[in-house]
């Protein structure tokens, strides 16, 4: 498996159908209905025979622009709750960040080729999404 990671930059953590006790309960330092900015990591594991021709499991120009318009385009520098219309219905948490980033990136890669997504909130705090299969390790 080869992995590829970039940075983006989004706003999170406020859902429209809490209360603004319930947001602050359960979001805590994070929950503000205005945005709050992270700096995120996105690592993104692709699988798939290595072709003999290139050496290669996928072209890494063409891995880096599909990252580019999946995640990079919609998400980098935006307020997610805002800007993006998937979480207009969808609680803007790093889980659900996993889910819209695989769902995007899976559109454009080879079937099958997509093996994970980790999305690291802190150091500590980290999302791995595999499809169906998910864990999160805090």
């Amino acid at each position: 498996m080869f992995v590829i990671g970039l940075q983006i930059q989004f706003f999170i953590f406020y859902s429209k159908s809490l209360s603004d006790e319930e947001n602050l309960k359960l979001f805590g330092k994070c929950n503000n209905p205005n945005g709050h900015g992270h700096n995120y990591k996105v690592v993104v594991t692709v699988r798939g025979e290595i072709d003999p021709t290139s050496g290669m499991v996928i072209n890494l120009t063409d891995l880096k622009a599909y990252m580019q318009e999946a995640i990079m385009e919609p998400l980098d520098h935006k307020n997610l709750d805002k800007d993006v219309p998937y979480f207009a219905d969808v609680v803007s948490t790093t889980e659900n960040v996993a889910v819209y980033i695989w769902e995007n990136l899976q559109k454009r890669l080879p079937a099958g080729a997509l093996y994970k997504v980790k999305v690291y909130e802190t150091d500590q705090n980290i999302v791995v999404y595999k499809g169906e299969e998910t864990t999160s390790e805090k």
